[in-house]
């Protein structure tokens, strides 16, 4: 942190702006690195401990702004030395096969990884269903004891959470909206009071509401390495013993928090059902992996510090241009999105953001998409909807598609083996199924439903709808 950064954090300077109503207007944007200080306000917070309900009255006005509610973000690009990230770990899968058919061209190359006798389609859902209960069964108790301490530990790293449940469960369970907090890059009673803030700010009418407080209290405090494995586990945590319907799990954050959403929501969109950017900096991430993840954004127009509001309106054209290049492909409805200037705000939009929860509660998680673009950030992960990576790398991408019994690599660099998680839902495992590489086949034959592909898949994230029940695995070249 700055010495300029660190003498206005410890004076904790605050902020009120009188501003003019709602409004919509696009500014036309620049790419900028952000690296100074930032003073902003939000919402004057009332302090509710975990477990407890949340305010009667949980709304905040710029009135009641004061220097308690100062958020001071020194949002800025890692530096040269930052240590470079490790993986987020899964357990390992199914023993590879001898292939049951697997013509090469070049160095790719595929074969069905399962080493069991085949299961029936309807010995694989018994099997499927079985494996839930007994894992469900296993860990509920210790489950509920961690929502009910508000506590959630995964890696070694803990972080605390405030919840609170509101309205009544639909049918298939509640909603869950992760919501992380402002500050960073200051002092911890600065980002407790912005936790404090964030537990009031938004009220969706149904779901659980969940403020995280985030283990650290660096400038990137929501997007480090063990962010993903603690947001893994508070979600997996609500699926076994808080009645959650995993398929509506949503992300939003405001300032730093808007940072993370930034970072997490492409890298995590698989957990998702849609994800909420209010007044934060993209720093380096892009927006590839967002390609089946509604995805809004909320700035102030005024909103200059690093000039968020311009790049806010770059993210824009980026995914404009992102969804139109789609739908010329023929492939409509990728990359979904809404980009909302809010004319005459600052950095507190007046709570004119909140309208995102509404906009986002319209879309349920889709997690078996046709197409999938999968971006390595600094922060790797092993899986990304249907497919599986052992050993990911930053920056690697691939892109996927599947049309009927076809699967295919469309393009890859820097994955050399791939894991295609398949189902029933999918295609017709019954059936051969193909997998080609750069145009050129590298699979093609029957892939048996194995009990190991869906038990590892299971574990890997603690939820039923994410389970798949056979598994192909692509040798790849270095790019294609």
């Amino acid at each position: 942190m700055s010495s300029a950064c660190s003498a206005a954090a410890l004076l904790l300077l605050g902020f009120t702006l009188g501003e003019p109503p709602f409004g919509l207007t696009v500014v036309a944007a620049a790419r900028v690195q952000a690296s100074s200080l930032e003073d902003t306000s939000g919402p004057t917070g009332t302090s509710v401990r975990a477990g407890t309900s949340a305010p009667a009255d949980a709304s905040a006005s710029a009135d009641a702004l004061g220097t308690d509610s100062a958020d001071l973000q020194c949002s800025r690009r890692p530096p040269t030395d930052r240590p470079s990230a490790s993986s987020v770990t899964a357990p390992p899968t199914a023993p590879a096969a001898a292939p049951t058919t697997a013509p090469k061209h070049g160095s790719a190359s595929a074969k069905a990884t399962s080493t069991e006798a085949a299961l029936t389609r309807a010995e694989a859902e018994d099997v499927r269903r079985s494996a839930w209960a007994a894992y469900e069964k296993a860990e509920r108790e210790g489950r509920a004891k961690e929502i009910a301490s508000g506590v959630v530990n995964a890696g070694g790293t803990s972080m605390r959470f405030f919840h609170v449940v509101r309205g009544e469960k639909p049918e298939h369970g509640r909603s869950l909206y992760i919501s992380m907090h402002g500050g960073g890059g200051a002092p911890a009673q600065v980002n407790d009071q912005q936790w404090e803030n964030q537990k009031a700010l938004y009220t969706p009418p149904e779901g659980v509401y969940v403020a995280p407080r985030a283990p650290g209290n660096t400038w990137d405090l929501w997007h480090q390495a063990h962010i993903d494995p603690l947001f893994d586990r508070l979600i997996a945590d609500f699926v076994v013993a808080g009645e959650v319907d995993p398929n509506r799990v949503y992300l939003l954050g405001y300032s730093a928090g808007g940072d993370g959403v930034f970072q997490l929501a492409p890298r995590m969109a698989d957990r998702f059902a849609a994800a909420a950017m209010m007044a934060g900096h993209p720093n380096e991430t892009k927006p590839d992996g967002l390609r089946n993840l509604p995805f809004t954004i909320h700035m102030g127009e005024k909103d200059s510090a690093f000039k968020r509001n311009e790049i806010a309106a770059q993210w824009k054209v980026m995914l404009d241009d992102l969804e139109r290049g789609e739908r010329d492909a023929g492939r409509p409805g990728a990359y979904p999105h809404e980009v909302v200037i809010h004319a005459g705000k600052g950095h507190w939009m007046d709570r004119n953001d909140r309208v995102a929860l509404a906009w986002m509660a319209r879309f349920s998680r889709e997690l078996r998409p046709k197409r999938i673009v999968w971006l390595q950030d600094d922060v790797t992960d092993r899986r990304f909807y249907w497919l599986g990576n052992d050993a990911p790398k930053a920056g690697a991408r691939v892109e996927v598609e599947r049309e009927g019994q076809t699967i295919r690599v469309v393009s890859s660099k820097g994955v050399t083996k791939l894991r295609i998680r398949l189902d029933d839902s999918m295609l017709e495992l019954d059936k051969e199924v193909t997998v080609e590489v750069a145009g050129r086949q590298a699979f093609r034959g029957i892939v048996p439903r194995s009990r190991a592909v869906i038990e590892t898949t299971l574990a890997e994230r603690g939820d039923p709808t994410t389970v798949f029940v056979g598994e192909i695995e692509v040798t790849l070249p270095e790019a294609l």
